[in-house]
C-alpha cells in the first residue's frame, strides 16, 4: 500500500497542514494529567520549530518532507545535522487516519537514504514511552538503543514532565 505514498520536500504551501498534523498528534499522546504540558510543548514548539521549518532545518544543515497520499499530507519529518557523521530524525508523525499503511517504514527508509546521500553514516533518534508503536518500528528496523532518560525539562525536543526517553542510533 505504500505505493500511492510519494515523499516531497516542505513548500510553504504545505506550512498550515503540517502545523495541523503537529497539533493533532501531539494532543492525542497527550495523557489526560499532562494536557496542560502538553499544551505549553506545543505552543513553544510552534513558535520555535514548527512555524519556521524551512529556517530552522536549514540553519541545522538538514530538511524537512511531507509524505503526501492523494494530494493530503499524511506524514511528515525532519533531519538536522549532529556532528560531522550523523544526523538526527525529528517531527516523524503519520496522521492517526493513515496508519498501518507502511508510511513511517517508507518515511524511515527515506531519511536513511537521504543520509547516505550526504555522507553521514549514522541516524540518531529519540521517542517516548508514548510512542510504544514508533519504539517498535525502531527497534524492528535496526536500531540500537543507546540510553534512557527522564525528561524533566521541556524543550522543542522534549516535552518534559518527568516522561521516560529512548535514544537510538543506526549505523547506516
Amino acid at each position: 500500500m505504500t505505493d500511492e505514498i510519494q515523499i516531497r520536500t516542505f513548500t510553504p504551501s504545505d506550512a498550515a497542514p503540517v502545523r495541523e498534523l503537529f497539533i493533532r498528534v501531539n494532543r492525542l499522546l497527550a495523557p489526560a494529567h499532562l494536557a496542560e504540558a502538553f499544551e505549553n510543548y506545543i505552543a513553544r514548539s510552534l513558535i520555535e520549530e514548527i512555524d519556521r521549518l524551512a529556517d530552522y532545518y536549514a540553519s541545522r544543515d538538514g530538511g524537512f518532507w511531507v509524505a503526501v497520499a492523494t494530494d493530503r499530507i499524511v506524514g511528515m519529518f525532519g533531519l538536522e545535522a549532529v556532528g560531522a557523521d550523523a544526523m538526527e530524525l525529528r517531527r516523524m508523525y503519520v496522521a492517526p487516519d493513515a496508519r498501518r499503511r507502511g508510511i513511517a517504514r517508507k518515511m524511515l527508509a527515506f531519511a536513511e537514504q537521504e543520509c547516505r546521500c550526504r555522507n553521514r553514516r549514522q541516524l540518531q533518534l529519540s521517542t517516548s514511552e508514548l510512542q510504544e508503536d514508533a519504539l517498535a518500528l525502531y527497534r524492528n528496523a535496526g536500531y540500537e538503543p543507546v540510553r534512557e532518560e527522564i525528561a524533566d525539562a521541556p524543550t522543542n525536543k522534549t516535552l518534559g514532565g518527568g516522561i521516560r526517553r529512548y535514544h537510538f542510533i543506526k549505523r547506516l
